[in-house]
């Protein structure tokens, strides 16, 4: 495993980065309503990214990929490709974006309530929450990428949900996934050593059910198998000297 520790130069063009991208995220939100698809939340992400940011979107055309942003709705994990299909009041919606700025990837995502939604709905996407904020705080050198993932693990299995572990949090740089993987699940003591200067995602995904997930005839979609719930937060962290920096909060947003 070779993991890149940036430069200076390349940490000040990831902040610019994730700024945007968090910049994106904060601005779609005021558009998830019912009614409205997802196809098109996409459309004014995408014509936010290119005309209002400046930048490129990462996932349109990745790996084939058709959309601009994900949209994973209720049992949707991860991966959820855009649709013409209205959204429901009571629905939960999970929008990732990712823009590229001169290069360098700025990636975030989180949980939207379209309308009200059920005490169910809502404790499953506080709780991802509170995974993603518990992961962020065992981030600083010397820390184990086996810790981070056990208490991200252990915060969410102590509450009856569980961890998806065919997806994981990644490296991230010039390039959209980049080593080490970011598991959300592990053993303390185990796992890359952390040092300053490393970039990468932590994105925990919960699921009301069992883990259990699958992908969709689609080739990207992926969904719990018992159709439970699924929710997911997403946050860029730089490692620095004495412990960790957020690049991608959201305006109003502090650290939980």
């Amino acid at each position: 495993m070779t993991v890149s520790i940036k430069t200076p130069q390349e940490i000040d063009a990831l902040r610019v980065a994730g700024r945007l991208a968090a910049q994106l995220l904060g601005m779609i939100g005021e558009h998830v309503r019912p009614g409205i698809s997802t196809d098109a939340l996409n459309d004014i992400c995408e014509q936010y990214t290119t005309q209002v940011l400046g930048c490129t979107s990462a996932p349109l055309g990745y790996h084939g990929f058709p959309k601009s942003i994900c949209t994973s709705v209720n049992h949707v994990v991860c991966h959820g490709i855009p649709n013409d299909k209205p959204l429901k009041r009571g629905d939960i919606v999970n929008i990732d974006v990712t823009v590229i700025k001169d290069d360098y990837h700025g990636d975030t995502s989180a949980m939207f309530y379209v309308g009200e939604p059920t005490i169910q709905a809502r404790r499953l996407c506080e709780t991802s929450y509170e995974a993603l904020w518990v992961g962020i705080g065992m981030v600083r050198p010397g820390m184990r990428l086996g810790d981070l993932g056990h208490a991200i693990q252990s915060h969410a299995e102590a509450r009856n949900y569980s961890i998806v572990r065919e997806y994981c949090g990644h490296g991230i740089g010039r390039q959209f996934h980049e080593e080490p993987q970011v598991l959300h699940y592990g053993i303390p003591g185990t796992g890359l050593v952390l040092e300053p200067g490393m970039v990468f995602t932590i994105e925990p995904m919960l699921n009301a059910g069992k883990r259990h997930v699958k992908l969709l005839a689609d080739g990207w979609t992926v969904v719990t198998k018992d159709h439970s719930l699924s929710a997911q937060w997403e946050h860029m962290v730089l490692v620095t000297d004495s412990g960790v920096e957020v690049l991608t909060l959201r305006e109003g947003e502090t650290p939980s």
